[in-house]
C-alpha cells in the first residue's frame, strides 16, 4: 500500500517522471535542509527521509541545520545558507510567521523555498508547500471522538506550540467538528508545546484540578499523547488518548491498548515529494504546484496497517 501511495503522492506534484538518470545527475547541487528541532523525533524522521531521497536521486550535497526550537538560531542557519550560496532551501519552518523574513530574504536572492509540513505565511515567491493538511487531521481527531462517543464526551485539549501551523491548524480542526455540539464539552485545553514530559506534567495539573475524569485526552502530536497516557497510567486511570504523527512508538501504543489513536500524515512521503520537487525544478526547470496538501487519516488499531512506519516498531 505505502509503494503505491508513494506513487500517487509523486503523481500530485507534477505529471512529469521522477529525477531519473541522464545528463541531468552530472549536475550537483547544494540544497540547504532545516528542521525546527531535532530534540523531537518527527523532525529526525522527516530529515533521514530528505537524505535518503537526496541519496537516491543522486548528485546532491545537503547543509543540514537543526533550529533547536529556536526562531532565532533557525534564522541564522538560513541566513547562512543563503550567504553560501544554496541552489534551494527545503525547510519546516518553527514559526509560521516570524520565519517570513528570512524567507523572504531567500526569495530575493532567488534561491527557491519549499516549507514541508509546516507553513510559512506572507512570503508570495515560496516555491511550494508540501505538507499535510493539518485542519483535516484535527477534523479527524474530532470525528473519532463522536464516533467513540455518541452520547457526548468531556475533552481536555493538549494544544501544540503557539505560532506553529499545525498546531494552529490541528487546533482549528478539532473545533471545527465538536464546536456548537453541547453534548461535546472542552474542560480544559493548554499548550503543552508538542513536547512529551510538558504533556505530561499539564496533564497532571489538569487532572488535579478537574472534579471527575474527562472521557478523552486529544493531543495535537504524539509526544503530548504520550506523556498524557504515561500519567493516566500511573493513575490508574481509563481515559481515551488521541495523538496526532503516527511516530513508531505510538503505533506500538496503538497496537499494545495504550493510546486509541493516532494520526498518520505521511512526514516521509512529505520530505521525499519535496525533494524530488526542488531538484526536477533546479535541474529541469519543472515548477511544482504551489500547495500540495496529503489526506492525514486516523490509525487505530482496526486500520494499523496503513501506518507509514509500522516497520520500525518492535
Amino acid at each position: 500500500m505505502m509503494h503505491n501511495l508513494k506513487k500517487v503522492l509523486v503523481a500530485g506534484v507534477f505529471a512529469g517522471a521522477l529525477v531519473g538518470g541522464g545528463s541531468a545527475i552530472a549536475q550537483e547541487l547544494e540544497l540547504a535542509t532545516s528542521m525546527p528541532s531535532f530534540g523531537f523525533p518527527f523532525f529526525v524522521h522527516m530529515q533521514k527521509e530528505l537524505e535518503a531521497e537526496a541519496a537516491a536521486i543522486g548528485g546532491i550535497k545537503l547543509m543540514v541545520s537543526d533550529g533547536q526550537n529556536s526562531t532565532p538560531k533557525q534564522t541564522a542557519d538560513i541566513e547562512a545558507a543563503i550567504i553560501k550560496g544554496v541552489k534551494g532551501i527545503i525547510i519546516s519552518p518553527t514559526d509560521a510567521v516570524a520565519m517570513a523574513p528570512v524567507l523572504q530574504q531567500a526569495v530575493d536572492a532567488k534561491i527557491p523555498v519549499i516549507t514541508i509540513d509546516r507553513r510559512v505565511d506572507g512570503v508570495p515567491g515560496i516555491t511550494s508547500h508540501i505538507g499535510a493538511d493539518n485542519v483535516l487531521g484535527g477534523e479527524a481527531q474530532g470525528k473519532l471522538i463522536m464516533k467513540l462517543f455518541p452520547n457526548g464526551a468531556t475533552i481536555v485539549n493538549l494544544q501544540g506550540q503557539p505560532g506553529a501551523s499545525p498546531a494552529i491548524d490541528r487546533n482549528k480542526g478539532v473545533h471545527n467538528v465538536l464546536d456548537g455540539i453541547s453534548k461535546y464539552k472542552f474542560v480544559a485545553e493548554q499548550t503543552a508545546n508538542f513536547a512529551r514530559e510538558e504533556g505530561a506534567s499539564v496533564t497532571e495539573a489538569i487532572l488535579g484540578g478537574l472534579s471527575s475524569p474527562p472521557d478523552v485526552i486529544v493531543a495535537a502530536n504524539d509526544d503530548m499523547a504520550l506523556g498524557a497516557l504515561q500519567v493516566t497510567n500511573e493513575r490508574n486511570m481509563k481515559i481515551v488518548i488521541l495523538g496526532f504523527d503516527a511516530l513508531p512508538e505510538a503505533l506500538a501504543s496503538v497496537r499494545d491498548g495504550g493510546l486509541a489513536a493516532t494520526i498518520e500524515q505521511f512526514p516521509g512521503g512529505q520530505a521525499r515529494m519535496a525533494t524530488q520537487a526542488m531538484v526536477k525544478f533546479l535541474r529541469n526547470g519543472e515548477k511544482p504546484k504551489s500547495l500540495v496538501l496529503l489526506t492525514p487519516i486516523a490509525i487505530t488499531k482496526e486500520n494499523l496497517s496503513e501506518g507509514e512506519r509500522l516497520g520500525e516498531i518492535q
